[in-house]
């Protein structure tokens, strides 16, 4: 027995079980583990719950900010589209009215220089009629004087200004 209980106290020594040893640490074991569950596993269960939710509402939130993102794109897109458009159209509007503005000026010069003509026309011919006027007057004044020297003193001046008038008319005529 001695060798029994001279190795009992040799394992005891290296490292042995004791029940009472075992029942000590089983129930420090649990009640350390009730304490934990007291103290510390509600608070680190409640921050990991609100750390889930706050993950969560941030996933959520970084969605509806994608989601709002690309709508904001495409109402960019479509925005920068119709502009385009408005633009070309204004381009398109610009340009008709410059063709438009450049007929109006060429068919007012042609306009103007028809009518410049016209002018020029009627001044040539009143013109004319006044030279030929002063011709039939000159022709009149050279025609008694030759008539004069011919006939010298056969006609009255009452005959005269019939012959000078019949020859005006005659000249009158022939243009």
């Amino acid at each position: 027995m001695q060798l029994l209980s001279s190795g009992l106290i040799i394992q005891a020594s290296i490292g042995g079980l004791h029940g009472g040893d075992i029942l000590f640490s089983l129930v420090s074991f649990l009640v350390l583990l009730a304490l934990l569950k007291k103290f510390a596993w509600g608070p680190i269960m409640n921050t990991m719950q609100k750390r889930e939710n706050h993950i969560a509402n941030e996933i959520e939130t970084a969605e509806k900010n994608r989601v709002d993102a690309e709508k904001a794109s495409r109402e960019a897109n479509e925005q920068l589209k119709a502009t385009r458009q408005e633009a070309q159209q204004i381009i398109e509007d610009a340009k008709k009215a410059g063709q438009e503005q450049e007929r109006s000026i060429i068919e007012a010069a042609n306009q103007a220089a028809t009518r410049i003509k016209k002018s020029a026309e009627e001044d040539i011919a009143r013109e004319k009629e006044k030279a030929v006027e002063a011709l039939q007057a000159q022709v009149a004044t050279l025609s008694v004087q030759i008539a004069t020297k011919v006939i010298e003193k056969e006609i009255d001046a009452k005959d005269q200004e019939q012959l000078i008038s019949d020859y005006i008319k005659k000249i009158g005529e022939e243009q």
